[in-house]
């Protein structure tokens, strides 16, 4: 399901993202995001993700993960486009087969 919610976007990205997913939906910050492709499949492979981890386990790992990022890079967006979760959705993000060919638990390999 699809969303579009500025108010929601900014206030799970602290106003940074233009689209985020809180299992099952998708939020956009504008409608006009709808169109963009490479957007809505970068969101979907998060769902993919948090399908296979378990939505609570998932969205504890990211936030883990970010945590320990932000401290090692002391930078906001270096520790988030640094999270495994971010590093295979946005070099896949592109590729409009990639979720039918996706290996389950593909994130492993960004780690």
């Amino acid at each position: 399901m699809i969303i579009v919610s500025k108010f929601w976007t900014n206030l799970f990205s602290f106003g940074k993202a233009n689209a985020i997913t809180i299992f099952p939906i998708i939020f956009l910050k504008y409608p006009f995001f709808k169109d963009n492709a490479e957007l809505i499949r970068h969101e979907r492979i998060h769902l993919r993700q948090a399908l296979e981890l378990g939505v609570l386990f998932f969205y504890c790992w990211y936030l883990i993960e970010f945590v320990v990022r932000f401290i090692y890079y002391r930078d906001f967006d270096k520790a988030y486009l640094n999270i495994s979760f971010e590093r295979e959705a946005y070099r896949c993000e592109d590729r409009w087969d990639y979720l039918s060919k996706r290996r389950i638990w593909a994130f492993w390999h960004y780690l």
